[in-house]
């Protein structure tokens, strides 16, 4: 299997494990954010799926962890509890898994890029994939304590870098 098809499974395993995290929850903020993980997967797999076609592509820079922030604190000023259980927390622990496997996958892939494009673009999606690293730390952080969140200041490390 070469690198563009490997990432491309991995993208589309990473949608549909989002969206099947979506799927669990009745909270219309996290279901939102879960959402826009998946769609950030879709948009990697399109962007790997372009370059197996040898197309020169582009990556837009995500706008998941701004987005996410926001819907936090509206989440926050809810009076809406969560409901998470040990198995749902090892659910969400997998999904840290998956994007540090990826992240350090399309790091060591970039290593071996031929091309400057390939390079780039993997580094990029790597960064991505870090980005949704922390993200997903803030979701467990959140449904496991929802009233101090906010007040933690490691929570501004959502902030883009």
């Amino acid at each position: 299997m070469d690198i563009f098809d490997h990432a491309m499974q991995m993208e589309r395993e990473g949608e549909e494990y989002y969206r099947e995290l979506a799927s669990r929850t009745a909270n219309s903020g996290l279901k939102n954010i879960l959402n826009m993980l998946a769609d950030d997967e879709a948009k990697h797999f399109k962007v790997f799926e372009e370059m197996k076609e040898g197309l020169t592509t582009g990556i837009l820079a995500t706008k998941v962890l701004s987005d996410a922030k926001n819907i936090f604190s509206e989440m926050k000023r809810s009076i809406a509890t969560f409901d998470f259980s040990g198995s749902e927390k090892s659910l969400y622990k997998k999904a840290l898994e998956i994007e540090k496997k990826s992240e350090e996958f399309y790091r060591e892939k970039s290593d071996e890029a031929e091309l400057a494009d390939q390079k780039k673009v993997l580094l990029r999606i790597a960064e991505e994939e870090k980005k949704h690293y922390l993200l997903v730390e803030n979701i467990i952080d959140f449904v496991s304590k929802p009233d101090t969140y906010l007040e933690n200041a490691e929570f501004f490390h959502l902030d883009e870098y």
